[in-house]
């Protein structure tokens, strides 16, 4: 479903205390006019990134003299966090993590590039299409429904590592590339930072979603090995499944259009996933144009369709951590993502690539 007209609030979430971000980057208390520690950490996070994104956006071939261009970036976006050490309310600011991420979005756009990730999204969503039937086979295989249900959620965690806006895995996946099958198995140990895995899979048993809402993340291995086949079970659960992907490019997150013609491809002539009906399964534009998302903003027509769900899941570290951890719902709500920056790591108190399972039930 296409996306129009001015973004709304998401109405299942708790407005009154709501706020887009997790990590406090400064307090009342603090002097408006001087960058707080965990403001210049995160600058220069972001810094870190511009190498990987300046070589992606000088690779592209549908940007006229793109290396130029791509310099140009480079400098600009370096020029702003610069300013902001210096004066934090310079650029719109003070800064926080959707502001960075904007400012970053607004310099590639600006200098013609909307997509530079477009080349490296395709190569990984051919490669996971062709390993979906396998990794559904390889679920479907485990008769034991808590396993089966853990092994999906640990696949989701897996394929979330194919993250380039993380400069580390950025450089690791130029470097080495990234196996599913190997992440599965290399995954930190239970228990991880948040962990309410138990939990959920108790009341997997025991409840039946009518319609859950899944803000997705990554293309590729995340959104076809991961996301998807979890999907899937619940759509053979009876669960009516609404995906929300980005209206516009960042990173390498999926778009609404990727997403709608990946779900083409995988599905069989008879519109079945792996033998699962699909009839139930919608994909909505969620109005979003960022790796993270703030919920007061989401297309009229996601909201419409959302509004009478009874699970709504934020995957991915941007969206289920980075700005919702702690956001509260009408309904029943999961946060799973794994942790790719060590300044997320400190601020939960776990470890680099731990995990994220946050499960809250609303009690009827």
């Amino acid at each position: 479903m296409e996306s129009s007209g001015e973004l709304v609030p998401f109405p299942l979430v708790m407005t009154s205390n709501y706020r887009a971000g997790t990590i406090p980057y400064r307090f009342p208390s603090d002097n408006s006019t001087k960058p707080t520690p965990t403001e210049l950490s995160w600058i220069q996070v972001f810094m870190n990134s511009i190498p990987s994104f300046r070589k992606r956006a000088e690779s592209g071939d549908t940007v006229p003299d793109a290396p130029s261009r791509a310099e140009k970036f480079s400098h600009r976006y370096a020029e702003i966090l610069e300013d902001l050490k210096k004066d934090p309310e310079s650029h719109g600011g003070p800064p926080d993590g959707i502001l960075l991420c904007r400012l970053r979005e607004q310099v590639l756009r600006e200098l013609g590039f909307r997509d530079i990730f477009k080349k490296v999204k395709d190569e990984e969503n051919a490669k996971a299409i062709s390993l979906f039937e396998d990794v559904v086979h390889l679920n479907d295989a485990i008769e034991d429904e808590a396993k089966r249900v853990e092994n999906l959620v640990k696949g989701i965690f897996a394929g979330n590592l194919f993250d380039l806006g993380s400069a580390q895995l950025a450089e690791l996946f130029s470097r080495d590339g990234i196996s599913f099958l190997a992440s599965c198995e290399n995954l930190v140990p239970r228990p991880w930072v948040i962990d309410d895995l138990d939990t959920f899979i108790t009341k997997w048993s025991r409840k039946s979603w009518k319609k859950a809402v899944i803000f997705v993340d990554n293309s590729g291995a995340d959104i076809i090995l991961g996301i998807l086949p979890f999907t899937r079970e619940l759509l053979r659960h009876g669960t009516q499944i609404i995906l929300a992907a980005n209206d516009l490019p960042s990173i390498n997150d999926v778009t609404y259009r990727e997403l709608v013609e990946i779900i083409s491809k995988l599905k069989d002539e008879h519109g079945k996933l792996v033998g699962v009906d699909t009839s139930n399964l919608l994909v909505a534009n969620s109005g979003n144009d960022l790796p993270v998302i703030d919920l007061m903003g989401v297309s009229p027509e996601l909201a419409y369709l959302a509004s009478d769900a009874d699970l709504v899941i934020l995957e991915g570290m941007g969206r289920g951590i980075e700005t919702n951890l702690y956001a509260q719902f009408k309904c029943d709500s999961l946060k799973i993502g794994m942790v790719k920056h060590p300044e997320v790591a400190e601020f939960l108190g776990g470890r680099l690539y731990d995990c994220v399972f946050k499960y809250n039930e609303i009690m009827e």
